[in-house]
């Protein structure tokens, strides 16, 4: 099923966890509601924006994989609010600048972005209507070279 002009719904749906454990990964009619949402209003003016694929690394995520995955209770991603992606060849930092100054969106994370290591981390972003979007922007951190979940505002190299 075709999303948007460059997204297919099995992007969002694939998962390695979901086929190692056995478990449903298929979305409702309002998760892909919303998962045509994220790509029309985020997605797709990011692939517009760098001319090169978005790759999805975590889009919809069943309560199942959800649980197995150890993710919020409350998390976008169930709710096909929410993706993780990053596009070859560019930085993810830059990335979140781009989006950060031109898009909306509910939040933006810069996931372990490590400072000079263009290709670290990745983009986590979520969408949502009717229009209640925050426009939380955070970053988690790699401290003394361990992944920490630690929220910091604001998108910073």
């Amino acid at each position: 099923m075709k999303l948007s002009p460059h997204f297919y719904l099995s992007e969002f749906t694939q998962s390695q966890t979901a086929t190692r454990l056995m478990l449903d990964n298929t979305p409702g009619r309002a998760e892909i509601a919303a998962l045509k949402l994220l790509c029309e209003k985020v997605l797709e003016p990011v692939r517009e924006n760098y001319g090169r694929p978005v790759t999805i690394s975590s889009g919809y995520r069943s309560p199942a994989v959800n649980r197995a995955l150890r993710g919020s209770r409350d998390s976008q991603h169930t709710k096909g609010e929410a993706a993780d992606f990053e596009i070859a060849g560019i930085s993810n930092l830059r990335i979140c600048q781009w989006m950060e100054r031109r898009l909306n969106y509910d939040q933006l994370i810069l996931e372990f972005y490590e400072p000079g290591v263009a290709a670290s981390g990745w983009v986590h972003v979520s969408y949502r209507e009717p229009f209640r979007n925050a426009e939380r922007t955070a970053r988690r951190v790699v401290r003394n070279g361990r992944r920490t979940t630690e929220y910091l505002e604001g998108i910073v190299g």
